[in-house]
């Protein structure tokens, strides 16, 4: 096909969903002239999975983005229709907003975002290669024969290189929810040189909200007073609708295992590798065999359709033992089906090909974010998308990267974990992965970032000052409660009422609130004059009292950690030329050349003999010797 010139960017992102949004939007906004091509422009930022943002740990990773000028963060506080806080039974570093959406709202408001930003053209148009000269990108071509120029593209594509849709033996070409894939890129990346591999990813059946009896479930509520994602957002009033908590049974697990050799995955028609940390309801089957039930929860998909979703219950089983086993639910005897679960397979890169700023090692201008790096789930795609579409911006300004490391945010371990790990499956964020996750808490993800990210220009005015209050506010309470009071008899009254035992000398405040049974207000029974400020500080300062031991230790930890960061290796050293590493170490250091001696401890194969080797080479190095 004759190609035809289709005009000059800066950027041109390539995908529409959720990481090419927020990758665009960080162009736009940060002064670029900015191309999105996205194959469909009704499915731009599309939940194709589940209707909701957030849960355990990607409720963080939202509010991250959030704090550093990002979108998700305010468009789920505009489209939520449900919002609870998850392990609140917990300790405060596990606690994680999750909002369930209205899916089409999503897509509308974020779609609105893409159409009125300025410097951002939004179009309808495949990418079917990207152009290089050298080492460096130059275009894209269209599948329409479209030619773009351009300086620097961001991949987005998500699960559409090459994909195909997995319903029993029903096997089709397609991108998920029956849109169009993308089939022609996949060779380009090749030829870039590129390791692609194969992934799978799948989701349940869709069920008509007439045809289920939700008085045999359990209702599950949103939270009162509603908190937002957004650190901007000053609070929500809006009415929240249920979802609805039903179980599978040994009936259910009876018509699985019964059909199990109908399954595509079970058959071996499936080669993608799929997440182990969200498995098909058959594999959950197979591998939990002791459990006599698994939790179901049905959700809405949004307020202006019937469609509910069947969360828990992933599977790429034939469409009629989807029906069957759906309707061994408590609750969905009469169930009707409007869309079946499927599975879908499609390409990725290999990660260890890109820098921590997901830039490629060997093409400059190019960078990657979302399932394209074999992550899973909207969270981990939007922020890799906003840490690729800055980092792009700061690289075109010829400006150093922004890298946050693993000691400053679940986006510095999301994109660590990738660059310098890898993955073998769908990678999902885990609060278990930060090693520091008592500092990282969602609550003070502005204190952590929005100073961080001011250079960007992503942050506003609003959000840099609101942050500032938090923070003087913060010192300030902490001050206050640095005071003493003496053992009179309100301060015996209170711990008598608490159930605490008496004091017999002067307390600090601060150490009064290190008591799990008494709370900030509490203490303005002894000293009225504390201060009463907004904005979560009260709750910030609770959890400093409580953990401070804990923060106290990790802060040091963390310390130790920045000094193996800023302990830089040199982009030319010659691993194979010291003698004293380890041959695995000397093969692993050459392939993945990290950038400093902390992100080299943590490449698989180099162990602590070898970083001491490295250390004792850069101090050679430093000294002028060979």
């Amino acid at each position: 096909m004759e190609g035809f010139y289709s005009g000059k960017y800066d950027v041109i992102v390539l995908g529409a969903g959720q990481a090419g949004c927020e990758a665009a939007l960080a162009c736009a906004r940060m002064g670029f002239e900015t191309l999105c091509l996205t194959i469909n422009l009704d499915s731009v930022a599309y939940m194709a999975c589940n209707p909701a943002i957030g849960g355990t740990s990607k409720g963080h990773l939202v509010r991250e983005l959030d704090a550093m000028g990002g979108e998700m963060g305010l468009a789920a506080d505009d489209c939520m229709i449900q919002m609870r806080m998850l392990n609140t039974a917990k300790g405060p570093a596990v606690h994680s907003l999750r909002a369930q959406m209205d899916k089409r709202r999503y897509h509308e408001r974020m779609k609105s975002a893409l159409e009125n930003q300025e410097r951002l053209t939004l179009k309808q148009d495949e990418c079917s290669s990207i152009l290089t000269k050298g080492n460096r990108v130059t275009g894209v071509t269209g599948a329409s024969g479209a030619v773009y120029d351009c300086r620097a593209v961001i991949v987005a594509t998500g699960v559409y290189l090459k994909s195909r849709i997995l319903i029993g033996d029903y096997i089709t070409e397609s991108g998920p929810a029956g849109l169009f894939g993308a089939n022609a890129l996949s060779k380009s990346l090749t030829e870039l040189g590129f390791q692609l591999r194969r992934f799978k990813t799948g989701t349940p059946a869709r069920i008509h909200r007439r045809s289920i009896d939700f008085s045999k479930m359990e209702p599950q509520y949103g939270d009162e007073p509603i908190v937002p994602f957004s650190f901007l957002t000053k609070s929500i009033t809006r009415e929240q609708h249920p979802c609805y908590l039903t179980y599978t049974n040994p009936r259910t697990h009876e018509i699985i295992m019964e059909n199990l050799h109908r399954s595509p995955m079970y058959k071996g028609v499936i080669k993608g590798t799929g997440a182990r940390y969200c498995p098909s309801i058959e594999d959950k089957v197979v591998r939990f065999a002791d459990k006599e039930r698994h939790q179901i929860f049905i959700e809405p998909e949004g307020l202006t359709t019937c469609e509910m979703y069947v969360q828990g219950m992933s599977t790429s089983m034939p469409a009629d033992v989807q029906v069957k086993m759906l309707r061994t639910l408590s609750g969905l005897e009469n169930c009707e089906v409007m869309r079946p679960g499927y599975a879908i397979e499609y390409d990725c890169i290999d990660p260890t090909a890109l820098t921590l700023n997901l830039g490629s090692r060997e093409i400059s201008g190019l960078y990657f974010a979302g399932q394209i790096n074999g992550t899973s789930g909207y969270e981990e795609a939007a922020a890799q998308g906003l840490y690729a579409g800055i980092n792009c911006a700061l690289w075109l300004k010829g400006e150093p990267p922004l890298t946050l490391t693993r000691s400053d945010a679940y986006i510095g371990i999301l994109c660590d974990d990738l660059a310098t790990k890898g993955v073998d499956e769908p990678y999902r964020m885990m609060t278990s992965r930060a090693e520091y996750r008592l500092l990282l808490r969602q609550d003070n993800a502005d204190l952590r970032l929005t100073e961080l990210a001011l250079r960007t220009g992503l942050i506003s005015k609003e959000r840099y000052e609101r942050m500032c209050r938090r923070r003087d506010d913060l010192k300030d309470v902490r001050k206050a409660l640095e005071s003493a009071v003496q053992p009179d008899k309100a301060l015996q009254a209170l711990l008598i009422q608490k159930g605490l035992p008496e004091v017999k000398s002067a307390v600090k405040l601060f150490d009064l609130l290190k008591r799990p049974q008494l709370a900030y207000t509490d203490l303005l029974q002894l000293d009225a004059s504390l201060p009463l400020p907004g904005d979560g500080v009260i709750e910030q300062i609770e959890i400093q009292a409580r953990y401070d031991g804990y923060i106290q230790k990790q802060k040091e930890q963390a310390e130790r950690f920045r000094g193996m960061e800023q302990t830089e290796l040199p982009e030319d050293i010659d691993y194979t030329a010291i003698p004293a590493l380890r041959t695995e170490a000397r093969q692993k250091l050459s392939a993945k050349r990290p950038s400093n001696l902390g992100q080299a401890s943590r490449i698989p194969g180099v162990s602590p003999a070898d970083i001491a080797v490295l250390l004792i080479k850069l101090r050679q190095l430093k000294q002028g010797k060979p």
